[in-house]
């Protein structure tokens, strides 16, 4: 877990070597005698070599117990929503577990966002309740100021946004925080969001309840048409595991939704325009075994949404997307990637209508490259009108940089890059009756494919910018190709 530095007169007798180590340093005492000399002379090549001696211990042999956990600096923060999270700390046995656990802690307490910063002090237990094995454990805490603003960037699918954001944090003392965010894209794409944010962190599924007021305009000048949606989204985000491999993510969404076309739209993008209402729910579960986000090394996601729309409005449809993604590293310098995506799209009744921005599109330099946003699928009059299914896969191959400076700082950022990706989408319709080849031609007619490599950077911890160089092998007359790609992005393939 880290390192113990104590003195080595302090050092118990019965510790054992391990892995997990603690170090004493100390300086060589000098042997009693008459010869003075004898004692400068030592004493002086001391002091000229500095020895240090280390004795290695094993943290989990020496027991220990927590009496007391202090917390120091709360003024706004209740009791209660701190003595949910500390809890944890009175079961340890042993230093080895105090150690673990007081991490554990300390990231259940930076979770509620209602501190700055937090710092860990264990020191032996004194007073006349001590036990002879009890330790206590402090928490200093800094809290967050009443109103914070700030002006920063943040990364979307294949754009960049300029946001001006104002939080009140610890709104009531437990957690509670009200933010404000208007964002403006590089593809004149606007977006103003409030959103009240209670996390119920004494349950033991870690809940947090989000409402959300938005206004966003969108340009797509790739389906010729613009669209403003005005609308409220209620979200329960579950975590029953309390580490974040396992989320749940059930939502609300009531929608006012406004398309504009281009005035060289094409009919069917031209007799979608005008207002409709959606009213939906949405159920989002995911299993995240990565070791990083963005240049995960081993480790495998698994995400499947559904969403059912028509509890109101015109708009009804129900919704199923499928995302897996497994990494695994045969050598310290080669990592393989398969990714997939997946979805279906299908109509309640004949009442209710599908819009075009439910649609699935495919195309870019975040899924199939080698093609122009939305370059694949259904097209009319050289707009793209998406599909009501679609699949798509892709093989990547990850290396380091060929030459080593850099390496263990700067240069981990990036990544040499090599892939091979293929997919479909169409708007066949599926039945269940016993019309086997007719649901089966989205794998086997028009598929589209490519190859390419090049490179890949790490922009946080969050995104990730790409610079390649792709032929495509499969194509359709109707699909835009780009050879050279440069993409930036959350979510990829």
């Amino acid at each position: 877990m880290g390192t113990v530095h104590a003195k080595e007169a302090n050092l118990p007798k019965n510790l054992n070597q391990s892995s997990n180590t603690a170090v004493a340093r100390g300086k060589h005492n000098s042997e009693k005698g008459n010869d003075s000399s004898t004692y400068y002379n030592k004493k002086k090549n001391l002091s000229q070599e500095e020895e240090i001696k280390q004795k290695s211990f094993d943290l989990q042999s020496v027991k220990a117990r927590v009496d007391r956990v202090h917390i120091d600096g709360l003024m706004r923060t209740k009791d209660d929503i701190i003595r949910a999270q500390v809890t944890d700390l009175f079961k340890a046995q042993d230093f080895q577990d105090v150690l673990l656990r007081a991490y554990k802690v300390k990231g259940k307490l930076e979770a509620l966002g209602c501190f700055r910063s937090i710092r860990i002090y264990i020191d032996t237990s004194q007073g006349p309740r001590a036990s002879p094995e009890g330790v206590e454990v402090t928490f200093t805490v800094h809290e967050m100021r009443r109103l914070i603003g700030g002006i920063n960037t943040m990364v979307g699918n294949n754009e960049a946004s300029l946001v001006i954001g104002a939080k009140a944090p610890n709104l009531f003392g437990r957690g509670e925080r009200l933010q404000m965010e208007y964002s403006h894209g590089t593809k004149s794409s606007t977006n103003i969001n409030v959103s009240a944010v209670k996390p119920f962190v004494d349950s033991w599924l870690h809940t947090v309840l989000t409402g959300s007021i938005y206004n966003t305009n969108s340009d797509f000048p790739w389906s010729g048409y613009n669209e403003c949606d005005k609308g409220f989204l209620l979200d329960i985000a579950l975590n029953p595991d309390g580490a974040g491999i396992l989320k749940h993510n059930l939502q609300y969404e009531g929608a006012y939704r406004k398309i504009i076309s281009s005035k060289q739209a094409s009919f069917r993008v031209r007799e979608q325009s005008g207002p409709s209402l959606k009213s939906a729910l949405r159920h989002i579960c995911s299993i995240d075994k990565r070791d990083s986000l963005i240049f995960p090394t081993k480790g495998s996601l698994v995400q499947f949404s559904t969403e059912v729309a028509g509890l109101g409005g015109d708009i009804g449809f129900v919704k199923n997307e499928l995302i897996v993604q497994s990494n695994w590293t045969p050598h310290e310098s080669l990592t393989f990637q398969l990714g997939l995506q997946s979805g279906l799209l299908r109509g309640i009744n004949n009442d209710m209508k599908i819009s075009i921005t439910d649609q699935f599109f495919l195309g870019g330099p975040m899924n199939l490259r080698g093609f122009e946003m939305r370059g694949c699928g259904p097209r009319q009059d050289g707009n793209s009108i998406g599909g009501d299914a679609y699949w798509a896969l892709a093989l990547h191959l990850y290396t380091p940089l060929p030459f080593t400076p850099g390496r263990h700082s700067f240069g981990d950022l990036f990544r040499l890059h090599g892939f091979v990706t293929g997919g479909n989408v169409s708007n066949f319709t599926f039945k269940l009756s016993n019309n086997y080849k007719e649901n089966m031609k989205i794998f086997t007619e028009n598929v589209r494919c490519s190859v390419g490599g090049g490179i890949a950077m790490k922009l946080g911890n969050v995104a990730r910018i790409e610079l390649n160089l792709v032929m495509p092998l499969l194509h359709v007359r109707s699909d835009v190709l780009q050879k050279f790609q440069f993409g930036i992005g959350l979510q990829y393939l």
